[in-house]
């Protein structure tokens, strides 16, 4: 699946777009790399995102193309 879409789809980014603009300004790094918007994720990847001088690490734990709002804690948990 497509970071942008990750997330979005696991509401650590509420739209898309956002996402799409903070990966284009280099504000995501998954596995430790800067990432851009079309990088696949898979289990067991690490994004790390930065929310201006907050930092917010995950671990990918599984992927999923629609998930209830009440799953949405079993995509990724915080590291």
């Amino acid at each position: 699946m497509r970071l942008d879409k990750f997330l979005k789809v696991s509401r650590l980014i509420k739209r898309r777009t956002v996402a799409n603009e903070a990966c284009d300004a280099g504000r995501v790094l998954v596995n430790d790399k800067p990432a851009k918007a079309s990088v696949q994720v898979k289990t067991g990847d690490t994004i790390e995102i930065q929310f201006g001088s907050r930092n917010v690490k995950v671990e990918v734990l599984d992927v999923k193309e629609t998930v209830k709002k009440e799953e949405v804690e079993n995509l990724y948990r915080y590291v």
